[in-house]
């Protein structure tokens, strides 16, 4: 694992890169609402991608000063168009590396940070393959849903309701292939036993088919 810094206009952004052997693809983490790199659930799917091929990269969508003010006033969690900036800014960052620039990206995202994924996938359709939001709020991507062609995962814990309904009106507005995975008994964080193992294993087969190797020939 590798510790990288973005830079996204004047805010530096710190990350954790890791690339396994042969690495088939690349998938940015975007996360919600108070969370960071650190997330032990992102980590945890990550680890699961990592042993399927997939390079990795989590990073922080805000600076520690931002994380703190975000912590009293929640201002920034919500403003999805600067988390979607940062993601397209670490994107960018990956398209210019030397040892990530030739794999093809995907996005998964959780909580605000599923709609964040879905409005910079959109902006930068032609270097995104494939977006997951994970417990997400594709809904907040508003006017970027028509407009996003990567295919799209949208999985949500079977006891989360309003969650669930939310997604089912995003996905309601969205053109490209789009599928809505219920993960049975599970709620918002996927704590329940086995849950995030569902997510992982969801989120592994979706990107190998759709960023991976059998994804580059469709």
């Amino acid at each position: 694992m590798n510790e990288v810094q973005i830079h996204a206009g004047h805010a530096v952004l710190s990350g954790n890169l890791t690339i396994p052997d042969n690495a088939v693809g690349l998938v940015l983490f975007a996360h919600g609402s108070g969370s960071s790199r650190h997330s032990p659930r992102n980590q945890f799917v990550a680890r699961t991608l990592n042993d399927a091929g997939l390079a990795t990269l989590l990073f922080d969508l805000l600076t520690p000063e931002e994380e703190a003010i975000d912590t009293y006033t929640r201002e920034h969690r919500f403003n999805i168009g600067l988390l979607a900036e940062r993601l397209v800014h670490a994107t960018k960052r990956a398209k210019q590396q030397e040892q990530t620039r030739n794999l093809r990206v995907g996005y998964f995202g959780s909580s605000t940070g599923g709609a964040a994924a879905l409005v910079a996938a959109a902006e930068i359709s032609q270097d995104v393959g494939a977006v997951i939001s994970r417990g997400g709020r594709p809904d907040l991507a508003g006017d970027a849903l028509p407009k996003v062609r990567a295919p799209t995962l949208l999985i949500v814990g079977g006891n989360d309701d309003i969650v669930i309904e939310l997604n089912e009106m995003a996905r309601d507005q969205m053109r490209c292939e789009v599928k809505l995975e219920i993960v049975p008994g599970a709620t918002h964080l996927f704590e329940e036993p086995g849950a995030l193992e569902q997510v992982a294993k969801l989120a592994s087969d979706w990107f190998v088919n759709h960023i991976g190797v059998d994804g580059a020939r469709r």
